[in-house]
């Protein structure tokens, strides 16, 4: 799948795209579809707190 055809997650608008758009400092991805992309920030939590974890063991 190329780049044109991920979806990604824009930080400072809260939006979902498709391809790169904008600043790569302003964009979290590839994600596989839109879904996921629409929870980026949730997924990041989650990986978060699981390093977290992981470092307090």
């Amino acid at each position: 799948m190329s780049d044109d055809e991920q979806w990604y997650y824009e930080i400072s608008t809260g939006t979902v795209t498709r391809g790169k758009h904008g600043s790569v400092m302003d964009r979290m991805g590839p994600y596989p579809d839109e879904a996921t992309a629409q929870r980026a920030l949730e997924i990041a939590r989650e990986r978060n707190d699981a390093a977290d974890t992981a470092d307090e063991d």
